[in-house]
């Protein structure tokens, strides 16, 4: 796999992530925070792929909607404090804390998202 930096995913992952911020910090509602951040999360993590990978990886919104899910049951099962960790705030963060079914339709929103944004993308060539 080739590692090289793309300027266009990192500066969309750092906007990304200063929206995240933003919606955790300043945003108290019934639908952007509890949805809009986890709708947001796939993408995250895609331009953060995309920012250090050259490689086009089709299947890479797949990837994410799994890794998603599987973090969501870890969730579930209380991950955090499964591995020791359930008294530091920023595995807590990272981890998650709570379970729901709504976070994984969310992340398939996300998911579905980057799939329509792949599909308009033109093939580059080799």
């Amino acid at each position: 796999m080739r590692f090289r930096l793309n300027i266009k995913y990192l500066r969309a992952f750092i906007i990304i992530l200063i929206i995240e911020a933003i919606i955790a910090v300043f945003i108290h509602d019934h639908i952007i925070r509890p949805y809009g951040g986890d709708v947001l999360i796939a993408p995250l993590i895609y331009c953060l792929i995309r920012s250090l990978i050259a490689k086009e990886i089709k299947p890479l919104p797949l990837y994410i909607f799994i890794f998603l899910v599987l973090v969501e049951i870890g969730q579930y099962f209380n991950l955090a404090r499964l591995l020791g960790l359930g008294d530091y705030r920023i595995a807590r963060i990272i981890l998650g804390a709570t379970f729901d079914l709504k976070d994984i339709v969310c992340y398939l929103a996300g998911c579905a998202g980057l799939c329509l944004y792949e599909m308009t993308q033109k093939p580059k060539p080799l």
